[in-house]
């Protein structure tokens, strides 16, 4: 390989992984077995953390935008997996209050059902078509979360195709946006899976996390649940930086 050559290869090694924050349900709660739910009061100190920090909650549209044009510093990615009616009525009015936005991947499929995908746990109620619209009125992304939240790694071809690009369109009718997000039901993804989704339109996909998979459509994230204070923050933002340092993270 010549110098030039070097040069360019260089050149055109990415940069680290984007820092994104995983959250599911934001409510009061006396069962959590998955350990998916954050009590509104311990999110909204998360949410005061990140703003001592100097960092800003914002969605994966803007997040991923503002990384093209180079103005990304200080940007998290605030996410928030299935859709759960208290995104509307609690984690929207909180973000607005702080003058920062989000993406909720919603499951087209079950709008105003419920969580059966989780037996063991208590009936969350997911959100309708009306509140679906009104968030996405409000200047938060509308993500797809599949349309009935399947293993995605189990199906076949044909299955994998509807279920992953079946809710595009549904979400895009109520949404009133564009939907260029995909999150991976149970955090399940290969090469076929990201395919898929690649070939359905989507513009990136998260997962949760590193794998062989790891790219533009099918980003890791970072965990947050409703054991995490102050110390344990501080612990996932190091481990991040460290990741990232190391080279472990790289978009391709």
């Amino acid at each position: 390989m010549t110098r030039t050559e070097r040069t360019a290869t260089r050149q055109r090694v990415p940069h680290s992984f984007p820092y994104v924050l995983m959250y599911h349900s934001v409510s009061e709660y006396t069962d959590d077995p998955y350990l998916v739910t954050v009590d509104p009061a311990r999110f909204e100190r998360q949410l005061r953390w990140l703003r001592a920090r100097g960092c800003t909650g914002v969605s994966m549209r803007e997040l991923l935008a503002a990384r093209r044009a180079g103005r990304a510093r200080g940007l998290v990615g605030l996410t928030f997996d299935d859709g759960y009616t208290d995104f509307a009525e609690v984690v929207h009015p909180l973000l607005r209050r702080f003058g920062w936005t989000a993406t909720v991947f919603v499951i087209s499929g079950m709008l105003g059902g419920h969580n059966r995908w989780d037996p063991a746990g208590p009936r969350k109620p997911l959100m309708t078509e009306e509140q679906v619209a009104e968030v996405a009125a409000a200047g938060m992304e509308i993500g797809s979360h599949s349309v009935q939240h399947r293993r995605l790694t189990e199906l076949e071809p044909a299955e994998l195709a509807a279920e992953v690009g079946k809710s595009r369109p549904v979400l895009q009718a109520i949404s009133g946006q564009p939907v260029d997000g995909f999150c991976y039901p149970y955090g399940e993804v290969d090469a076929a899976v990201v395919a898929a989704v690649r070939e359905a339109g989507y513009g990136y996909g998260c997962a949760i996390w590193r794998s062989a998979s790891s790219g533009t459509h099918a980003l890791p994230r970072t965990y947050v649940g409703d054991r995490d204070g102050t110390l344990r923050l501080d612990a996932k933002r190091v481990r991040h930086v460290l990741a990232a340092d190391s080279g472990i993270l790289r978009f391709r």
